[in-house]
């Protein structure tokens, strides 16, 4: 990938009682987008509907425009076999992480949706912040399968006839259309429980305690009332909403979307070793990459079929849910996803550009994926 793929863009902070909350940047771009806004800020405990931005007190000084250099030109690397390769590790760790006991019916069905497939990002993404802040993989694999099991967990519930309503995942039949709704309910209820237990039990010891314990805490918070649930219950609360804005949207979907794959980057850098400003740079490049995930997710409903997919295309639309080519058109849509690319990757510029090519990829994966 040449170096021209990430020119620079607009360079953003993290500013909130909880460092998610809100984004702010020093520069508008061409949509009304809470990204890509001059400084304002959703309030901390925001209302379900309608959830509007006020304008914050504080405010950014404008930035040196050259201290964003583009990044070195990257070494020549195979993302394809490099992602056959962790998520090969992946399913293995996996694998062994859940066997076959009695109660066998619940081990089973927790069995049936972690090793049914996918593409592993989030634990992929885990493995290669550890290592590009020095860390060895072997650091954050259990975390790296701890952020999978959260991520099945969220698919399995999200499927239910009171939520989703979903018969396809992964091209199989659902949890709750296979095992029945309870099962379903309690094999994502046990896959979050053995999500932190495997963290505690699982990890090196030559990983401080200290490390642990962030990495720990980070998970949880975004998988709570601050993270993946907040956005889950504003986007039931949304549809059919005919007022939601692209504020709204980007509140559902950073918490929805991004705050567990942010979290899945910057635990492996916690447990990896780095450094404060280096956890800060990867949070950013994860909040960006979380979201241009749900962009494109969005775009592939709209353009996708549900064999292409593994899951049923056109569920958005059908349910009248806002998404990105609904509020912006699909070419604003598109439009959006390549600044997202463009300021993910800026936050690598300071890292070893060897040891950052994962990452560097791995954003224009998720820019380019077809499925």
């Amino acid at each position: 990938m040449a170096s021209s793929s990430f020119s620079a863009t607009a360079t953003a902070t993290i500013s909130s009682s909880h460092r998610h909350q809100s984004l702010l940047v020093t520069k508008p771009f061409t949509h009304n987008s809470l990204l890509f806004k001059q400084p304002n800020k959703l309030t901390t405990t925001p209302s379900l509907r309608p959830l509007k931005l006020r304008a914050s007190s504080s405010s950014v000084a404008p930035l040196d425009k050259t201290a964003a250099a583009a990044p070195p030109p990257l070494p020549d690397f195979d993302f394809n076999a490099y992602m056959l390769t962790k998520a090969a590790l992946v399913n293995a760790a996996l694998d062994q992480s859940i066997p076959l006991t009695r109660p066998l019916k619940i081990h089973e069905a927790m069995r049936y949706s972690l090793l049914a497939g996918g593409k592993r990002v989030r634990p992929v993404l885990c493995l290669a912040a550890c290592e590009m802040v020095g860390g060895d993989q072997s650091l954050a694999l259990p975390m790296a399968c701890a952020t999978e099991m959260v991520h099945t967990m969220s698919l399995i519930h999200d499927d239910l006839p009171c939520m989703d309503d979903d018969d396809l995942r992964r091209g199989l039949p659902t949890s709750h259309k296979k095992y029945g709704e309870d099962t379903a309910i309690l094999a994502g209820d046990a896959l979050l429980s053995l999500s932190f237990e495997h963290v505690a039990v699982r990890t090196p010891s030559t990983v401080s305690p200290d490390r642990v314990v962030r990495a720990i805490a980070e998970l949880g918070s975004a998988v709570g009332s601050a993270g993946l649930v907040a956005g889950q219950i504003v986007d039931i609360a949304s549809e059919g909403d005919v007022d939601v804005t692209l504020e709204d949207l980007e509140y559902i979907h950073i918490h929805k979307t991004a705050r567990l794959l942010e979290a899945a980057v910057v635990c492996g850098a916690i447990l990896g070793g780095a450094d404060d400003g280096s956890v800060e740079k990867v949070r950013r490049y994860a909040l960006r990459v979380g979201l241009l995930f749900q962009v494109v997710d969005d775009i592939l409903d709209v353009t996708r079929s549900s064999e292409e997919l593994g899951k049923t295309a056109g569920k958005d639309l059908a349910s009248d849910k806002a998404t990105y080519p609904k509020l912006l058109g699909l070419d604003g849509a598109r439009r959006f996803a390549a600044e997202l690319v463009g300021q993910a990757c800026e936050e690598l510029a300071g890292f070893d550009p060897v040891k950052a090519a994962p990452l560097y990829h791995f954003a224009n994966y998720i820019a380019t994926r077809q499925n």
